[in-house]
C-alpha cells in the first residue's frame, strides 16, 4: 500500500518533485522553472514550489469533496 505521506524534493536534475515519501519510482507531480524564472525568485522557487503544490492540493481536496461533477470546461485534457 502507498505511504499516504508525500514529500517535496529538489531533484538533482533542479526540478521540484511532490512524491509519496517511501518510493523511490516516479514522483506524482513535477515543476520546473526556467533559468530566468529562478534567477527572477532570486533562488527562492523552492518556496515558490511548495505554495504552488500546496494550493494545488487544496483545490484537489476540493474537487474532491464535492458531489457535483466538474463541468466539461474545466477538465484538463
Amino acid at each position: 500500500m502507498p505511504s499516504p505521506f508525500l514529500e517535496i524534493v529538489e531533484l538533482p536534475n533542479g526540478k521540484v518533485a511532490l512524491r509519496r515519501s517511501d518510493e523511490d519510482g516516479e514522483p506524482l507531480l513535477v515543476i520546473e522553472f526556467s533559468p530566468d524564472a529562478k534567477d527572477f525568485l532570486q533562488g527562492h522557487y523552492i518556496e515558490v514550489a511548495k505554495a504552488m503544490i500546496t494550493a494545488g492540493m487544496q483545490v484537489a481536496g476540493q474537487v474532491m469533496e464535492q458531489d457535483d461533477t466538474i463541468p466539461e470546461d474545466r477538465v484538463l485534457h
